[in-house]
C-alpha cells in the first residue's frame, strides 16, 4: 500500500479520508461504460479509411490510401462520443470554449479538446465525522450520506481542481460545525432539522462551484459505552419520577371524588373508608382472595342463634 499512488496525484500518506473519496470516485468509474462510445469513434475511423482504401483500388494510386490513413486519424481524434448523462468540457487552444453533450460531438482537430468528461447524475458520498463535541462536550461519532449532482459543468471543472472530494471535505466540516451546536438530548429528537440544517449550509458553500446538494441523512450516532450507561440510568429515573408525578396527579383526582361520594352519603368522614374499601377491591381483583370485614351483621347472626336455642 506504501508503493501505491495517491488518486488525487498528491504527495503524501494515504489517509482514511482519501480512502474513502477514492471509493467513491472509483464507483463512478465502474458503473459507467464507455466501451461503446469508444466503438463507435473507430468505426467511423475504419469506415472512412475503407473509402479511401476502395477510392484508391479502383484508381490504382497508393496515395489515396495514405491520404485516407491521416482523414482516418483526423476523425478519430476529432470526434467524441458524450453519454446521456454526461457533459464534456471542450476547451479551444487551453481556453474554455463550450459544454458538450449529450451524442456525436465534433471539435476541430488540433484547435479543440475535451479535457474533463462530467457525470451529471446523482450520486451519494458517505461521509462521517470522528470524536464530535456536541454543545455539552459529549463525544460522538456521526455517520452520514450527501446526496448532490453537478448542475454546472463548466464550474466544477474550471474552478474546483477536484469537486468530488471538495464535496467530502465540506460535508464532513459543515457535519462537525452542526453538530457542536446540538446538545446529546436534542440529537435523537432534532435529528431531521439536523440534516436539513447540514444540507442548506452545503447548498450555500457548494453552490457556486456548479454543485447543488440534495438531502442529507444521518445514519448512525454512536455514543460512548460508560456514556450509554448513564444516559440509560438517567432515562430510567426521569421515567419513574414521571410516572410517580402521575400517580399522584390521579390520586388527588379520585380523593376529590371520594369526598364527593362522602357527601353524597351525608358523612364527610367517610371518605377515607371508601378508599380504603376500593383499594381492597383493586387488590382482591388484581390477585384474588378473600377478605374477611367484620361487620355489625354478624351480630344478627348471633341474635337469631339464641332465639333459636331458647
Amino acid at each position: 500500500m506504501a508503493d501505491q499512488k495517491s488518486y488525487f496525484d498528491e504527495p503524501g500518506d494515504i489517509t482514511s479520508d482519501d480512502t474513502t473519496i477514492a471509493t467513491e470516485a472509483s464507483f463512478d468509474e465502474t458503473t459507467t461504460s464507455r466501451t461503446g462510445a469508444a466503438v463507435i469513434r473507430i468505426v467511423l475511423a475504419v469506415l472512412l479509411f475503407a473509402l479511401f482504401a476502395a477510392l484508391s483500388w479502383f484508381t490504382g494510386s497508393g496515395w489515396s490510401v495514405i491520404v485516407g490513413l491521416l482523414a482516418a486519424l483526423v476523425l478519430f481524434s476529432c470526434t467524441h462520443v458524450v453519454l446521456e448523462w454526461e457533459r464534456a468540457v471542450v476547451l479551444r487552444f487551453g481556453k474554455f470554449h463550450r459544454v458538450a453533450g449529450p451524442g456525436l460531438v465534433f471539435m476541430c482537430p488540433i484547435v479543440d479538446s475535451v479535457t474533463a468528461t462530467v457525470d451529471m447524475r446523482m450520486r451519494s458520498t458517505a461521509f462521517k465525522a470522528e470524536h464530535v463535541l456536541t454543545a455539552d462536550l459529549v463525544p460522538v461519532d456521526v455517520d452520514a450520506v450527501l446526496f448532490w449532482t453537478v448542475w454546472d459543468a463548466e464550474k466544477a471543472c474550471a474552478e474546483v481542481k477536484n469537486y468530488v472530494r471538495l464535496v467530502y471535505w465540506v460535508a464532513q466540516t459543515t457535519l462537525r460545525d452542526v453538530m457542536g451546536a446540538v446538545t446529546i438530548a436534542q440529537l435523537s429528537t432534532r435529528r431531521t432539522q439536523i440534516d436539513k440544517e447540514v444540507a442548506d449550509i452545503l447548498e450555500q458553500k457548494t453552490n457556486e462551484y456548479g454543485i447543488t446538494v440534495l438531502s442529507v441523512e444521518i445514519r448512525d450516532i454512536e455514543v460512548p459505552s460508560d456514556l450509554q450507561e448513564a444516559l440509560s440510568a438517567e432515562a430510567r429515573a426521569e421515567r419513574e419520577s414521571n410516572a410517580r408525578i402521575m400517580l399522584a396527579e390521579v390520586e388527588k383526582e379520585v380523593s376529590e371524588m371520594f369526598v364527593e361520594a362522602a357527601d353524597t352519603y351525608g358523612d364527610p368522614s367517610a371518605a377515607l373508608q371508601l378508599r380504603a374499601m376500593s383499594f381492597v377491591a383493586d387488590s382482591v381483583k388484581e390477585k384474588g382472595g378473600l377478605v374477611v370485614v367484620p361487620s355489625a351483621l354478624s351480630e344478627a347472626f348471633d341474635g337469631l342463634q339464641k332465639i333459636a336455642r331458647g
